[in-house]
């Protein structure tokens, strides 16, 4: 159940960026947000969208994926890093997805988390965006900035989403990851924040402890 303290941070993230939905990831449906979203595991959205406009240009199918030759992937999707994991899980999903889904995206955490490539963090990606089922996305942002806010202590992604899930009201879950990626890429930063700058300052027990 949110605290005080919480509904007082929550209130001052709305007004701050809204409560409008927002993804980062550049999409037309449902599998594209499902590889451009395997591809940002240690990648920014921004490199991310400067592949995928090619590379879904190339690939326009969920066929075209689950043909695509592994070296050739590889190539297109190189500058994401890691891109010998990312190009195998992508066919091996593109298949998946092909032959024991009907080509849709499934929307349970099981059935999403069963796909190669796809954890937690990637299937509440696609839960609340697509499904917009209430989702708790875990990434660094989110990750570093609930610990510094004090709402976990916790470093296990899964352990920091389902304590996330007792201190958020459920309207916030999805947007919790939309503020917290806002807010750590214009102030929270992980090196050298603007903690001068910071409309959350009075909460934030790293701040408190002097740093």
């Amino acid at each position: 159940m949110a605290t005080k303290r919480t509904k007082e941070i929550l209130a001052i993230l709305d007004e701050q960026y809204g409560t409008e939905y927002v993804c980062y990831l550049e999409h037309k449906n449902p599998w594209q947000l499902l590889f451009a979203t395997i591809l940002s595991a240690q990648c920014t959205d921004e490199r991310v969208n400067l592949v995928t406009g090619d590379l879904f240009a190339k690939y326009p199918t969920l066929e075209a994926f689950a043909d695509a030759g592994l070296e050739e992937l590889e190539q297109d999707i190189h500058s994401t890093g890691f891109y010998h994991n990312k190009a195998k899980n992508i066919i091996a999903c593109a298949r998946r997805l092909v032959t024991d889904f009907g080509g849709q995206v499934p929307c349970s955490m099981e059935e999403l988390t069963s796909l190669p490539g796809v954890g937690r963090k990637t299937a509440n990606v696609i839960r609340g965006n697509i499904y917009h089922e209430p989702s708790i996305v875990v990434d660094t942002h989110v990750k570093r900035i609930s610990a510094k806010l004090g709402l976990t202590k916790e470093t296990d992604p899964e352990k920091i989403e389902h304590d996330l899930e007792k201190v958020l009201p459920r309207d916030h879950w999805i947007l919790w990851n939309i503020h917290i990626i806002t807010f750590g890429r214009q102030i929270c930063f992980a090196r050298n924040p603007k903690c001068g700058e910071c409309f959350l300052r009075r909460y934030c027990k790293w701040y408190e402890s002097g740093k």
